[in-house]
């Protein structure tokens, strides 16, 4: 069967030691196989520690980047540009010795800029992501891990939105080491057929994540889910879902991803049902976790 996680959002942001201490515990008891860990600033969290706390507790690990405000690859000055290399290949490396293979999310602006841009302008973008993202991608590649770069729904980037815009803009990149990051709460906003959308991007879905249409429970929507792990089995990806949804106590992540209700009867509800749902979908083919490296990197 496939691997099923969760990310920490759901119950906390930021991230800390003492929160994942509390948190990767239920985790495990429940049944999860991975749990994923946000870098919303870089030493939150011990990675070194993590990756003990969840190596005896048996879960694997992936790990999200966040694009604050400030953090630009694309349609910035220089000083910036490279400060936010500075901070994803820092993510990498944190990734890395947590144990994660894979570091996800919009690896290009920050979440919430938009803009209007003529086709010109666009290109031009595309080339630009391009040069900026290849040395992060190139750190990753010597640290054994994979960028994957996710778009957003046209509310919170006006950037990448689409699998298409981002096969596009990452076509210079190796796929090996770069490719795409699928969320399905925004696919639902922007594709047109989800399910035709994943196996568009076969061989370049290196994450995916996985709610409800409204942010909430996996299931209980209206997204017809057999037909996409049907299209992510043909797609060539054999990784994990990773419920991601967020915790409305933090006014910050509240007001960023736009929770502004309960989601469901609890937090835990989210991950547990979510889980059990998951649990329930067509049976996929034996899935490859997110690897445990021997070396811890630096």
């Amino acid at each position: 069967m496939r691997a099923l996680g969760v990310n920490t959002w759901v119950w906390t942001s930021p991230l800390t030691d003492a929160a994942l201490e509390r948190i990767a515990p239920r985790v495990a008891d429940w049944g999860f196989d991975v749990l994923e860990l946000p870098v919303e600033n870089v030493g939150d969290w011990d990675p070194r520690r993590s990756r003990t706390l969840l190596d005896g507790l048996g879960l694997a690990t992936s790990t999200v980047l966040v694009m604050g405000p400030g953090r630009e690859l694309v349609a910035t000055d220089p000083a910036t540009r490279a400060a936010t290399q500075d901070y994803l290949k820092r993510v990498v490396d944190a990734a890395a010795t947590a144990g994660s293979t894979v570091v996800a999310g919009p690896a290009y602006a920050s979440v919430g800029r938009t803009w209007r841009m003529s086709p010109s302008e666009r290109a031009g973008l595309r080339a630009e992501l391009t040069e900026a993202l290849a040395p992060v991608v190139d750190h990753a590649s010597a640290a054994g891990v994979r960028i994957a770069v996710e778009p957003l729904n046209r509310y919170e980037t006006s950037v990448l939105n689409t699998v298409d815009q981002a096969l596009e803009a990452l076509a210079d990149l190796p796929a090996e080491h770069c490719g795409l990051a699928l969320d399905v709460y925004h696919m639902n906003i922007e594709e047109r057929d989800v399910a035709a959308a994943i196996e568009r991007a076969a061989g370049r879905v290196h994450h995916v994540q996985v709610c409800a249409n409204d942010r909430g429970t996996p299931g209980a929507d209206h997204l017809d889910w057999s037909r996409i792990v049907t299209a992510l089995d043909k797609s060539g990806y054999s990784g994990p879902l990773v419920i991601e949804s967020f915790t409305a106590e933090n006014a910050s992540i509240a007001t960023a991803a736009s929770v502004w209700r309960p989601l469901a009867a609890s937090q835990d509800a989210i991950a547990v049902d979510g889980l059990s749902f998951l649990r329930s979908l067509p049976c996929s083919p034996p899935t490859s976790l997110p690897q445990k490296k021997g070396a811890a990197v630096d």
